[in-house]
């Protein structure tokens, strides 16, 4: 038994099963709040305890599913090109809309951890919160951040985001896809870009589209921290 929880496969398949059981949930309560990714993680927990699993051994598979994260993200570029035309049409919005929203998602966390009185190290690790957590990785590692809280910091995020866009889109009247579309992936990186790609297709290419600029901004504020 312990050579099966010990095997890559072992991490892998319990991630897709649990993923796979989330997205039917997801889709037959239609409930924002039934979040594949939380049902999946809640899941994955709750097999490691009730077995007494090692998360060493579950992550043997997992790190493999890690190696796919910058793949994954680079895919979006496809969605983007998709709808190159708006892109040229409003790249001037488009990038002064992300540069706010990545000064305002760094601010405000430099401020609350000052706040708080957080050290140097937890305020590198949540600082690049609201991008996708390859990018969001790379810049917390090098100063000096904790890597895991800094991809728990992004999980939330952007769970958060997909739970919430689709109810603050409502009740801010915003009817402009693109805006729409640039705000959740400024904000909530690719798990928000899931639930953009769910409203429409302009929605989930700007949100796609924001991931990338946003991850690069974001860099920049990060080298004047």
């Amino acid at each position: 038994m312990e050579e099966l929880f010990t095997s890559p496969y072992f991490g892998i398949a319990l991630s897709v099963a649990a993923f796979g059981v989330g997205v039917k949930l997801n889709r037959k309560l239609k409930s924002p709040v039934c979040n594949p990714l939380i049902i999946a993680i809640v899941l994955i927990v709750a097999v490691l305890l009730i077995f007494r699993i090692p998360y060493e051994s579950y992550n043997v598979g997992g790190e493999i599913i890690n190696m796919f994260l910058a793949p994954a993200t680079a895919c979006l570029a496809v969605a983007i090109y998709t709808k190159i035309d708006i892109l040229k049409q409003y790249w001037l919005p488009i990038v002064v809309g992300c540069g706010a929203g990545s000064a305002a998602s760094m601010g405000s966390v430099w401020l609350l951890c000052r706040l708080f009185g957080l050290d140097e190290s937890i305020t590198a690790s949540l600082l690049p919160k609201s991008v996708t957590t390859p990018i969001a990785v790379s810049i917390a590692e090098p100063a000096g951040g904790v890597v895991p809280i800094t991809v728990v910091a992004v999980i939330f995020t952007g769970i958060l985001g997909g739970i919430f866009a689709p109810l603050l889109i409502r009740i801010f009247h915003i009817s402009d896809p693109v805006a729409a579309g640039l705000a959740i992936g400024a904000s909530s990186h690719a798990v928000g870009t899931s639930k953009a790609i769910e409203l429409g297709e302009v929605e989930g290419a700007m949100s796609g589209l924001a991931i990338g600029i946003c991850g690069l901004i974001t860099v920049l504020f990060s080298m004047l921290c």
